[in-house]
């Protein structure tokens, strides 16, 4: 009786130890089977394309100085302009200079434009922090959005400083109504926030 007895547990240990190891052994098949391709899907995702870095705007050449370049659209005073290369006087009799030492609009820096108050920006005081500047040029339509107005004396060169990404800065002089030279600048300075480079100015004839 006995002997039968343990003869059985034998038996029951024995089928249990076949069933664990047969199921071990077919999880392990299978996940061989799924590695590969758990492999070649994460290859797959490795190698797809990444987005391309930004592109900087190209322009042809540079422009002569007193050569009109594009137009300063500001649509708070439903007013577009042209704008010309240089801040001599004889440019800004033309138009809205666009100061030489600075790069050209919609390029990567601090593009500078400055105009006569009591001529082209008679209306600037009206515009504000929210409001757009649109510059179209050869290089294409470039948007601004004006984020602070600052009012500097004359002499005051942070206009004209370096910027980390794409930026317009706008000047004519201040207070709009002094009688005489006025002593200090009404600036406007852009972030630029949208551009198409498909749409190209060309003067009109």
């Amino acid at each position: 009786m006995v002997f039968l007895i343990f003869s059985v547990v034998i038996i029951v240990a024995g089928v249990f130890l076949f069933a664990t190891n047969g199921k071990k052994l077919w999880d392990g098949q299978h996940v061989t089977e799924e590695a590969p391709k758990v492999m070649k899907k994460e290859v797959v995702q490795k190698e797809k394309p990444q987005p391309s870095p930004k592109q900087q705007v190209q322009y042809d050449e540079q422009p002569e100085v007193g050569e009109e370049i594009g137009t300063l659209t500001i649509p708070a005073i439903s007013s577009t302009l042209p704008i010309i290369h240089g801040t001599n006087e004889d440019e800004l009799a033309k138009g809205v200079g666009h100061y030489a030492g600075s790069v050209l609009p919609g390029m990567d820096d601090n593009s500078v434009l400055s105009g006569h108050r009591d001529t082209v920006f008679r209306k600037l005081g009206d515009v504000g922090k929210g409001d757009l500047l649109e510059v179209e040029t050869r290089a294409g339509l470039f948007t601004y959005r004006v984020n602070k107005v600052r009012i500097v004396d004359k002499d005051d060169r942070t206009v004209i400083v370096p910027k980390p990404r794409a930026t317009l800065t706008v000047s004519t002089c201040y207070p709009f109504y002094y009688v005489g030279p006025a002593p200090k600048r009404y600036i406007l300075v852009a972030t630029l926030v949208e551009k198409d480079t498909t749409k190209h100015w060309s003067k009109a004839s």
